[in-house]
């Protein structure tokens, strides 16, 4: 539904980024940051999604400055150079990013910025470091116990699967502590439930994250 766009990024990069309009009346812009396998048919699929519901989408590519295009198929060696791309992309590339495609929505009215995995993690970073954004929504990003101190400019939510392998219970939970004020939504399913991987995807949680997330948007917006 939508096409591929360049962003001007903080430290002048040029990035690609996939921008699909909102379907009937917008209600506001969002940014929705990948996870580690780049933007992928799945993550342009999710932007698709919320631009049935009225929101214009901007996905930015994260990996552009080191490996233009980058998707992974989910084979074993495309994850270990995922995995590499990811721990090799500076945190602050990544918000310079952010910031990039919230600057290109902010005149139109609200932006929201939501992300997956790795992009629940930026996501989260963003709410606290980005300007002019209205809410956020974080899913099971491992790296949010990392800058549980750092304080949100926006109000956020954040989605959890009580199964996650990659994220103990106990980092959720000092989470919770570290922001009494930021709602933690708790599901019973693993990490990746709203993936597109069957081994992954859960649809009650899927459902029912995209649900509260869309709802506190609106509350906030």
């Amino acid at each position: 539904m939508g096409s591929m766009i360049q962003l001007k990024s903080g430290d002048d990069a040029v990035i690609d980024a996939y921008h699909v309009e909102a379907i009937g009346e917008r209600i506001g812009g969002l940014v929705l940051i990948m996870e580690i396998f780049g933007v992928t048919p799945h993550i342009k699929h999710l932007c698709d999604k919320f631009a049935e519901w009225g929101y214009e989408v901007i996905s930015p590519a994260l990996y552009d400055r080191t490996q233009k295009n980058f998707q992974s198929n989910y084979s074993p060696e495309s994850l270990k150079e995922a995995i590499h791309l990811r721990d090799t992309n500076k945190l602050e590339f990544t918000i310079f990013d952010s910031q990039a495609a919230i600057d290109r929505m902010k005149d139109k009215g609200p932006v929201y910025i939501t992300g997956f995995c790795y992009g629940g993690s930026i996501a989260w970073l963003a709410a606290c470091r980005c300007t002019d954004l209205t809410a956020a929504a974080a899913y099971y990003g491992r790296l949010i116990v990392d800058f549980k101190d750092e304080q949100p400019l926006c109000p956020v939510i954040l989605h959890y699967g009580n199964n996650d392998e990659s994220i103990p219970m106990e980092d959720v939970h000092l989470v919770e502590s570290a922001q009494p004020d930021v709602p933690v939504y708790i599901y019973d399913a693993g990490h990746g439930f709203q993936s597109d991987r069957p081994s992954h995807y859960d649809h009650h949680a899927a459902t029912l994250s995209w649900e509260r997330t869309v709802a506190f948007f609106m509350e906030n917006g």
